[in-house]
């Protein structure tokens, strides 16, 4: 269980189906629509600050007509509020969701659930890193609002993409440092890494010593020249020192 969800008076679920339950109760059947949906959830992102009318309108609507942004507008705010509270929503040039604390919010969750886990990872604190890496890696692999292409899904994409590859790449560290049965885990969430992104030596370096444990040395082998021929093919470079040091460290047990 993620950390801070048991105590939260708001849970928020935004990548994937969104999902949000106050004090018990689901709630997001109430949102006004689709518009209300995306509204509540660029809000929820932003919550930690105020938010011009202009910027909100540019978030739904395709350049949308100054003219009209209050009449589209207000409705959906007005219904947000008859959902949340009249105090959820202050100001009127510039908003700001305020929720009730504690409000526990997945992605925001998984952000920080990656950072102890990369620190647990660092202090090769195996146990540790095992829970949050969950966290992070489950609330990544959702993805966010599919279908949807305005810029700020856009980014907050390419933020969860960046998060899903640090997480893989904890998460497989963590299963080889537990090892025995463990390090199957750690050879799916390599390869996952590796093909998600090719250029990244890290989960080649993990997929190696997770089959070299398993006594597959021969095939620990062969990943570093499928490492060697992406580089070379998409680079021009060479692997660097940790995996040629791990290479020649794998070449002289055989």
């Amino acid at each position: 269980m993620a950390q801070g969800w048991s105590q939260a008076a708001t849970r928020i679920q935004i990548c994937g189906a969104l999902a949000v339950e106050r004090n018990g109760q689901r709630v997001e059947s109430h949102l006004p629509g689709h518009q209300g949906r995306l509204l509540f959830t660029y809000l929820v992102l932003n919550r930690h600050r105020q938010v011009q009318r202009d910027e909100i309108a540019e978030a739904l609507w395709r350049e949308p007509d100054p003219a009209s942004v209050d009449a589209r507008l207000n409705p959906l705010l007005s219904k947000l509020r008859r959902v949340f509270g009249a105090t959820s929503l202050e100001g009127r040039g510039a908003l700001r969701l305020y929720l009730p604390e504690p409000t526990w919010v997945d992605l925001e969750a998984a952000s920080e659930a990656i950072h102890r886990a990369e620190s647990a990872v660092a202090q090769q604190d195996w146990r540790r890193a095992w829970g949050p890496v969950q966290v992070a890696l489950f609330v990544a692999e959702r993805g966010f609002l599919p279908g949807e292409d305005a810029g700020w899904v856009g980014d907050t994409r390419n933020q969860l993409s960046v998060l899903h590859l640090r997480a893989l790449e904890a998460y497989a560290a963590t299963e080889l440092g537990i090892g025995g049965p463990e390090l199957a885990g750690a050879i799916r969430a390599s390869r996952e890494l590796i093909e998600l992104a090719p250029l990244r030596e890290s989960g080649y370096r993990c997929l190696m010593q997770a089959l070299a444990d398993q006594g597959n040395l021969a095939e620990a082998l062969r990943v570093y020249g499928q490492l060697c021929d992406c580089l070379r093919d998409e680079l021009g470079v060479s692997p660097g020192p940790a995996s040629r040091t791990l290479y020649e460290h794998l070449l002289a047990q055989t």
